[in-house]
């Protein structure tokens, strides 16, 4: 490996390490993305081989995506028959052929099974025993002619995923470079989640003072988000309910609320209409509601008093209607010891019959990083100082041992 992929490898996270990506570029003007995206896929581990058609190569130089991967780049398939060497069915071919940006020429050739430049030849050799992803961009009008949508849908059901397209300015643009990259590891992870229904909250709460002013607090959603998408990875059917707000996620099934009590009969709906094995209550919930809402804004410039009373305990509901459910809590308090922390978290899982309760001080509300205790009945145990990201991922680790 180049010294200059070197320092930027696994610097994300390690979810594609030890993972072959054949980044397959054909000659679309969005090819301009693929220098930021090969790099990305590289943060999170991966070992990035670009491939690209000769109309690529006059969007792009070659020399800009071997400097992007540190790899040799395919521009023509040679006595090195270099589409064997990378996707041919042998122990050190490509864990996945990513085409990238796809257009309707390159998307109708691959359905047809027309191999005339090194991407479309990649694709062929790879297509009985490699995962591929295709990312089209493309005008709009040419992705909705008939027949481009008809090879996309047999591309389809012959086990080819596709990732977007975005559609703004009447195009039907190549997917974000964080959804591929979201993607591509949600392809390629380890699904020791699969089968499992899993129900997580994130974000900040608002109760209305009037119509446009609202107590909350500091949650972000990161937390709750990293932990949706870390069970998404691994293979989990997963319902987010997300807070307006919060950060965004790219989980497949949210449902947005704002108010606790829009949490809590989201949350009923769920439980009492499907069974989950797992809900993981992130969300950071207003305790108090204003007790009399105004129904008009309030007018400023004199002094006002408000009277709050107790929110629903959502927590509470959940073993109510699922008995048998993994709840894991999340308790969060300032000022407080580590004894007096723990007691906390054990009264919680006393009165809501939680599994596993989380506990922490509420500086992890800012912060990139957590510092917690888990907390079951048996035992107490403290993870060091980490990203949200990686507590996901030890939080689900330590779920999985709990459950299996």
């Amino acid at each position: 490996m180049l010294h200059h992929v070197k320092l930027i490898y696994a610097t994300k996270s390690r979810k594609l390490v030890g993972k072959k990506i054949v980044l397959a570029i054909p000659g679309s003007i969005a090819a301009v993305e693929c220098v930021k995206l090969a790099r990305e896929l590289i943060r999170h581990g991966a070992e990035v081989h670009a491939v690209m058609s000769e109309s690529a190569t006059k969007i792009v130089h070659p020399y800009a995506m071997e400097f992007a991967t540190g790899n040799p780049v395919v521009t023509e398939i040679t006595g090195f028959i270099e589409h064997v060497e990378l996707a041919g069915d042998h122990e050190n071919k490509a864990d996945l052929v990513l085409v990238c940006p796809a257009t309707a020429n390159t998307i109708s050739k691959i359905a047809c099974g027309i191999d005339d430049t090194p991407v479309t030849t990649v694709v062929t050799t790879a297509f009985a025993h490699t995962p591929i992803m295709i990312a089209p961009a493309m005008h709009s009008t040419m992705y909705e002619h008939p027949i481009v949508a008809e090879n996309i849908e047999k591309l389809k059901r012959l086990g080819i995923e596709f990732i977007g397209p975005r559609f703004e300015e009447g195009k039907a643009k190549v997917a974000t470079t964080e959804e591929i990259v979201y993607r591509v590891i949600k392809k390629l992870h380890q699904k020791d989640l699969k089968g499992k229904r899993v129900l997580v909250t994130a974000g900040a709460t608002r109760e209305y003072i009037d119509p446009i002013r609202y107590i909350t607090n500091a949650s972000s959603g990161k937390m709750g988000v990293a932990m949706a998408e870390e069970a998404d990875f691994r293979g989990a059917e997963v319902t987010l309910i997300r807070t307006k707000g919060s950060v965004p996620s790219f989980v497949e099934n949210q449902i947005e609320v704002e108010t606790v009590e829009e949490m809590l009969q989201a949350i009923e709906n769920e439980l009492k209409s499907k069974k989950y094995d797992i809900v993981v209550l992130t969300a950071a919930v207003s305790d108090f509601r204003v007790k009399n809402r105004a129904g008009v804004k309030i007018k400023s410039g004199k002094e006002l008093v408000l009277e709050l009373e107790p929110t629903p305990k959502i927590i509470d509901r959940v073993k109510e209607l699922q008995p048998d459910v993994f709840l894991v809590g999340f308790k969060a308090e300032t000022g407080l010891g580590e004894e007096e922390l723990i007691s906390a978290a054990r009264k919680q899982m006393e009165r809501a019959k939680s599994d596993l309760v989380v506990a922490n001080t509420l500086q992890a509300f800012s912060s990139e990083e957590n510092e917690v205790l888990l907390v079951t009945k048996e035992d107490v145990k403290r993870l060091p100082r980490m990203g949200k990201r990686e507590l996901a991922e030890r939080l689900w680790d330590e779920i999985l041992q709990r459950i299996l």
